[in-house]
């Protein structure tokens, strides 16, 4: 029981950790531009496959390097020629332009890859147990991962809150005007927060891409889980995404872990109900259904999400 316990809690983390990777760029985009890009699931599978090539010539360790930034630059050609034309129109416009690349992209990553899974492998020097507990084993791998991701936070939050890089990029959303007669490029600075967020999104795809599968579906698995993130911790608060993703990361990961149902519960107080009843589903049928429900009672109770400035 106690290992389980543990076992289930170390995957909740590091499934948290590997959303917060794949929101922070999403949340990014969105608390500096305005701009919910729809699409940025679709960044996160170019970069596993970016990986996966450049791995096959430089190693893991130079695609760690080069794939997120070969992810950024398109993220930066993607909001240069198409985005920053599509914004003067709105957010119905910009909605309907990300929408329209996850299928280009989707659609170009089976026409350069094929429709099956690439064979995009964890690199042998992290291939090893880091420790043991309770007879089992923890991958060295899944440790990186966490390194990774805290210290993808730590970065952003220096970043954004002790650098003049970020105090500019702050400024530049609340008040673009006054920004642009001190004489910095509004733009310009807006093609840098988009490519730096789909750049972190290919980060993610670096990490995730081994640890998972790096398939054409890749995108469509997370996409949906990385909005309820991003809503859930509230829209454009980075300290509210890592909350959030720790949050659907626990509750996801120990309610698929359960093997019982509630009549199993209540059999234990002495209350007996039929197995074959409503209540006798087993609760981790609905575990990938709860992210989903707490991001319904969130904007229900608390619109702006649970640190966010903005009304969802």
């Amino acid at each position: 029981m106690i290992e389980s316990v543990v076992f289930s809690l170390l995957n909740g983390v590091l499934y948290g950790m590997l959303l917060f990777m794949l929101a922070s760029g999403l949340t990014l985009i969105f608390g500096m531009m305005g701009v919910l890009n729809f699409a940025h699931a679709s960044f996160y599978m170019l970069g596993a496959y970016c990986a996966y090539s450049i791995s096959q010539v430089l190693g893991f360790w130079g695609a760690l390097v080069l794939a997120p930034i070969v992810v950024g630059l398109l993220g930066a050609l993607t909001e240069r020629v198409g985005l920053r034309n599509v914004h003067k129109h709105g957010h119905v416009a910009e909605l309907l332009f990300t929408f329209g690349l996850v299928y280009v992209i989707d659609e170009l990553v089976v026409l350069v890859w094929g429709q099956l899974p690439v064979n995009y492998r964890i690199p042998e020097a992290l291939d090893f147990t880091l420790f043991s507990l309770y007879g089992s084993d923890f991958p060295a791998y899944r440790g990186f991962i966490l390194f990774m991701a805290v210290a993808m936070f730590a970065a952003i939050y220096l970043l954004l809150v002790r650098t003049r890089v970020g105090m500019i990029i702050r400024a530049s959303l609340s008040h673009p005007d006054m920004v642009g007669a001190l004489g910095h490029n509004v733009p310009r600075i807006f093609t840098f927060v988009f490519a730096f967020g789909t750049g972190l999104a290919g980060l993610a795809g670096v990490m995730a891409g081994n640890y998972f599968i790096t398939e054409p579906g890749m995108a469509f698995a997370m996409g949906p889980i990385v909005f309820v993130v991003v809503v859930f911790g509230g829209l454009g608060s980075l300290s509210g995404a890592l909350v959030a993703s720790l949050v659907i990361g626990l509750v996801t990961t120990f309610a698929v872990g359960m093997n019982y149902s509630i009549a199993d519960m209540l059999a234990s107080v002495g209350i007996a109900f039929g197995q074959d009843s409503v209540l006798g589903i087993n609760l981790s049928r609905f575990g990938p259904m709860l992210p989903y429900l707490l991001m319904v009672l969130i904007l229900i109770f608390r619109p702006r999400g649970l640190m966010g400035s903005r009304e969802s």
